[in-house]
């Protein structure tokens, strides 16, 4: 297949405006299933986290083929927390799909994404899908996306984009609203039209930039990315080159992939311009390149941007470690910390001066918090630290991680959202009315401040509020932010909670556990209506006598407690609690179980 056969393209869209769904359409109308195949909705959601969230978390490549040529479509996270993926994946297509809900519009996960694909210089589509809801402003979401495009700094070519009304899930894309609605193909058509064939060289050595890595159990090291230069055939030496040009290592190709629909199916050569998966290679990484051994300059490839959020994985050394999972040993924990970094570039692992504990770097909560569900999922047992961001110094300041907040709101909260922010050290930037009582907020503030926050703006909003956040720059250090105002309700014994403790504890703040939930000393059970800690005893029975008084044998009937996810366990510690992940339970504790130990601390600190 010559260079001119193919289409790479990457699909970019907010979390949930319907990008998995138009490629399964897409592979449907293409004729990529069979008629009588099954296939799972959300096709290319694979793994379990995925379809729970309805986000997507890995970029994943598919093809279609539509009149002798191979459209190869690279499935972008739309979230910014998985941004790592995003840079890489836009330098390996030469057009994006860019989808956006026909009543929501675009969105700041969206942004970022166009923001990177604008700057590489590809020209988008903009596909406006949904369009067959009641609530779709079709025409005026156009323009918010020509809107954004000049605020982005596009240019002539790529604010002259075309646009394709579309509802993937009833399979039909239009160029004109009144136009009968069918099938895909006038989409089809325009990727076609629009999307440039790859700019590569079929007559030279083979080259190619890796873009994706992961590990396979029965293969080793799979790399991901676009023949730039020659062809790649089975059982070749390949060296691989890091970014500098320096050498790393030379091995021959065990496995040589190539994507057909949603499967990978093994080939014997490929041509400059496909998109191919290859094995073989030990050390290679992503932003290498992979070459024949007479080639010496790499290519060009984008720097992985910094992480700006880190936490403590550490074993857990709680009473109850090891009841529920069966991998708690550092041993264990580091082997599977390795193997996340080696396949996930935007997380970074490095041991720290205590025993048994790993700092773990990333983008932001929400990848860090996928991470420890997966392993919490894997059978795994973790203590984790408060979050903390990453702070840089240059030329002498100190510089924090400042996110962009857009902010959908009634009204009626407005006030209560800005008030909060505020006391974060957040700046509002935009304030306008969107239609229907609402308002839209954009602020600038630091990652520090946004821990935990989310919660609370649900609570402010009574859940109607919509928050997105999407990292902008590193700013000077805002200065101490207040944190949370209450204390904790802690356990002073082990054992078994009882109803009647638990009940008489009631009046001190809620709780977060019920009766008949294990607990042990230094477990916090509740959050104390007060300023400071309070330790309790939540095993306390009912005295048993035969004395009988008037009063004495109320009914026990306990508030229902507040259960945390993870994410909310870990927005919600102090710097010195934990959260215990294991695999059926989150528990919040205080990282000194031992009451005196903490005291002695808090002492030291004072001092100090």
């Amino acid at each position: 297949m010559h260079a001119n056969h193919f289409r790479n393209l990457a699909i970019i869209a907010h979390v949930d405006h319907g990008k998995t769904t138009l490629v399964d359409q897409l592979l449907k109308q293409s004729g990529a299933f069979r008629a009588n195949q099954q296939v799972a909705e959300r096709a290319l959601d694979s793994n379990d986290l995925e379809r729970e969230r309805g986000i997507t978390i890995l970029a994943k490549c598919t093809s279609v083929e539509w009149r002798d040529i191979r459209l190869n479509i690279v499935d972008t996270p739309g979230h910014a927390d998985f941004g790592g993926e995003v840079e890489r994946i836009l330098s390996m297509v030469d057009g994006v799909l860019l989808l956006v809900d026909a009543s929501e519009g675009p969105m700041p996960q969206t942004k970022f994404v166009t923001m990177k694909a604008l700057a590489r210089g590809l020209s988008p589509i903009v596909v406006i899908n949904k369009a067959d809801k009641p609530d779709a402003r079709a025409y005026e979401v156009q323009d918010e996306v020509f809107d954004l495009f000049a605020a982005l700094d596009a240019n002539e070519q790529q604010l002259d984009f075309p646009t394709v009304f579309a509802s993937a899930k009833q399979g039909w894309a239009i160029t004109d609203l009144d136009a009968p609605k069918d099938s895909l193909e006038p989409l089809f058509d325009l990727i076609v039209s629009h999307v440039p064939p790859p700019e590569v060289d079929p007559a030279g050595p083979f080259k190619m930039l890796a873009t994706t890595v992961e590990s396979d159990p029965y293969v080793g090291r799979v790399l991901t990315g676009r023949i730039e230069s020659g062809r790649a055939r089975l059982n070749m030496v390949v060296k691989a080159l890091s970014r500098g040009g320096e050498r790393l290592e030379e091995a021959r190709l065990t496995k040589l992939l190539a994507f057909r629909g949603l499967q990978r199916v093994p080939v014997e050569q490929a041509e400059a311009g496909d998109i191919v998966a290859i094995a073989g290679l030990a050390r290679a990484t992503v932003a290498d390149t992979l070459c024949e051994p007479a080639v010496e300059t790499p290519l060009p490839s984008q720097p992985i941007d910094p992480p700006t959020l880190a936490m403590t994985f550490s074993v857990n050394d709680s009473p109850l470690a090891g009841r529920e999972g069966d991998k708690v040993t550092s041993r264990m924990i580091r082997d599977r910390l390795a193997r996340e970094a080696e396949g996930n570039v935007a997380i970074r692992v490095a041991e720290t001066g205590e025993k048994d504990a790993f700092e773990v770097a990333g983008r932001g909560e929400l990848q860090l918090g996928v991470l420890i569900e997966t392993m919490r999922r894997e059978g795994y047992e973790l203590s984790i630290s408060r979050p903390r961001v990453l702070f840089r110094v240059e030329n002498g300041q100190r510089l924090e991680p400042v996110e962009e907040v857009q902010i959908d709101v009634d009204e009626d909260y407005a006030g209560a959202v800005v008030e909060k922010l505020s006391q974060r050290k957040a700046e509002l930037k935009e304030m306008r009315p969107s239609g229907g009582g609402k308002q839209r907020l954009l602020f600038h503030a630091p990652s520090r401040g946004l821990i935990g926050y989310h919660g609370e703006f649900l609570t402010d909003t009574r859940g109607t509020g919509i928050m997105n956040r999407v990292f902008h720059d590193y700013a000077p250090d805002k200065g101490p932010i207040q944190g949370r105002r209450n204390g904790v309700l802690i356990s002073n014994s082990t054992g078994q909670a009882v109803a009647y403790a638990l009940w008489n504890l009631e009046d001190r703040g809620p709780m977060f556990i019920d009766a008949g939930t294990p607990v042990y000393e230094g477990m916090i059970i509740g959050e104390h209506s007060r300023g400071q800690d309070l330790e309790v005893n939540p095993l306390k029975a009912k005295q048993l006598t035969n004395i009988r008084a008037a009063g004495k044998d109320d009914a026990v009937r306990l508030t229902p407690p507040r259960l945390m996810s993870l994410e909310q366990a870990l927005a919600y510690i102090q710097d010195d609690e934990l959260v215990e992940a294991t695999p059926k339970s989150v528990r919040l504790r205080k990282r000194l179980l031992d009451p005196h130990a903490r005291k002695r601390e808090s002492r030291l600190r004072d001092a100090g």
